[in-house]
């Protein structure tokens, strides 16, 4: 069974590779020259291939670190050496682009070697979902159309999704180093450095639970009320936390991603922020309903496993039976979106964006259109909610502390700030069935044929501007 498996995996490995590279092909004949952020981001790689390094030499207008640039060169440069190709060849708008193929090969790799970690091993599944599931998540809509691109999307994965295989294998020195990597291609990938020691904590903490648990009734506090369990988790985190014996442990655990959090403190007083070059776009703020974004985003791309008519029921089965709490929700839901909906100039003025015809077609269009959304909103979250259940309550609050963080302070609406949590979600649900997972595939290959065809045919122009203009993520 193992062997065949490794046969499914290299077939499917080799298939993508393949259509990926056709897709290259089309995108290096259609892009001849640099296309939205490339204009930033490739200019400033040819610098660094020439060996102008020197901050003078930096494009004020670029927000995130070198990261990128500096594994380009030392991807792209070798091949001086070894082909013996020119150096105008070697920094070429097409060979810098196919350093993120490169990056996506190496995704698919990490995502099959990440479904064989995470899932437990007594609930193992078979070899053809484990596959399917790798497959459909590398090419995951939105991940894979920046795979043809020079955007900081593919390496910011490779690098982030590396950091918590190696988190999960217990290296920790090995995770944090790849967590500071992958913040040098975007800062806000210090957040999922941070939920890899998450995951080591929720794993300890997991553990301390279960076994007080295992304890007889009469040693437990008697609690009552319908926040019973609740009151009982933090009646043991403030036990836990207050025994010196744990905080060591853990600090012993944790120290690497420690470390690299002391690093990104110094960065953030030295730089005077998190963002460098042009921050006057990349304003931090309380957007409270990208989280509703977010909750919606995943609920599309994951239709197969969130949303049947078992779960609508059991969802309003369960809004019946606590219709007080729902309500409440409800309530503080739409005062978020009602004081804090924030429509930020770019999503208002360009119309390259799908978000952009979100915005103007659902939610310009009529102003209520926002606040009816919310049972919406409400039903996605509860529903993702449902689907990470296996996992401990303690990996749950990680996973959206950091989510959290990473999405609520972006004022621009935008998938992309989407492509990283919504992975590591779609990691750690329990393996659906196979007909469910060739359904999603196939809604994904639907949608990347529909989005790759209007980004390559569908083109226009601006008035008084004679470049061409095309639609994307």
């Amino acid at each position: 069974m193992a062997q065949l498996e490794g046969y499914y995996f290299s077939a499917a490995l080799s298939c993508t590779f393949l259509v990926s590279c056709l897709l290259f092909s089309a995108f290096s004949r259609a892009l001849r020259e640099p296309y939205m952020d490339e204009i930033f981001h490739l200019p400033q790689a040819q610098r660094y291939c020439e060996g102008h390094f020197s901050l003078s030499q930096w494009d004020p207008m670029i927000t995130t670190l070198p990261g990128l640039y500096l594994v380009s060169v030392g991807v792209v440069k070798p091949a001086i050496w070894i082909f013996g190709w020119s150096e105008h060849v070697v920094c070429s708008i097409g060979m810098l682009r196919f350093v993120n193929l490169l990056f996506s090969v190496g995704n698919f790799y990490l995502l099959y070697l990440l479904f064989r970690k995470v899932q437990p091993r007594n609930k193992a599944a078979s070899s053809i979902q484990r596959v399917l599931s790798t497959l459909t998540l590398a090419v995951f809509p939105t991940l894979y159309f920046f795979n043809f691109l020079y955007y900081t999307e593919a390496g910011s994965m490779f690098f982030t999704l590396f950091a918590y295989l190696m988190c999960l294998y217990g290296n920790h020195k090995t995770s944090a180093f790849l967590g500071f990597c992958g913040f040098m291609f975007r800062q806000t990938n210090i957040i999922w450095a941070v939920f890899c020691a998450g995951n080591v904590i929720a794993q300890k903490l997991t553990e301390a639970w279960k076994t007080e648990l295992q304890k007889k009734e009469d040693r437990l506090p008697p609690i009552k009320g319908p926040f019973a369990e609740f009151r009982k988790i933090l009646q043991f985190l403030l036990a836990y936390s207050m025994s010196f014996k744990n905080l060591s442990m853990l600090l012993l655990l944790t120290w690497p991603y420690i470390l690299l959090g002391f690093l990104f403190c110094a960065f953030v007083v030295v730089n005077g922020g998190i963002v460098i070059g042009d921050r006057s776009s990349h304003e931090a703020c309380l957007h409270f309903p990208q989280l509703f974004y977010f909750f919606s985003f995943t609920l599309f791309f994951s239709f197969p496993h969130l949303l049947s008519p078992s779960k609508i029921k059991t969802f309003l089965s369960l809004v019946w039976k606590r219709r007080i709490l729902f309500f409440v929700v409800t309530l503080v839901s739409v005062f978020l979106v009602w004081k804090f909906t924030y429509a930020h100039k770019y999503l208002l003025a360009d119309n390259r964006h799908y978000t952009f015809y979100v915005w103007k077609r659902v939610f310009q269009r009529y102003e209520i259109v926002k606040y009816l959304l919310v049972p919406a909103y409400i039903f996605a979250g509860w529903s993702i909610a449902d689907s990470l259940k296996s996992k401990s309550i303690f990996w749950n609050l990680m996973f959206f502390i950091c989510s959290f963080i990473v999405i609520v302070p972006q004022k621009l609406l935008e998938f992309r700030y989407f492509i990283l949590p919504y992975v590591i979600y779609r990691l750690n649900i329990t393996l659906p069935p196979t007909s469910r997972l060739v359904c999603e595939l196939s809604c994904y290959a639907i949608v990347n044929f529909i989005t790759f065809y209007i980004f390559l045919n569908k083109t226009f122009q601006w008035p008084n501007s004679q470049d061409i203009q095309r639609f994307m993520w």
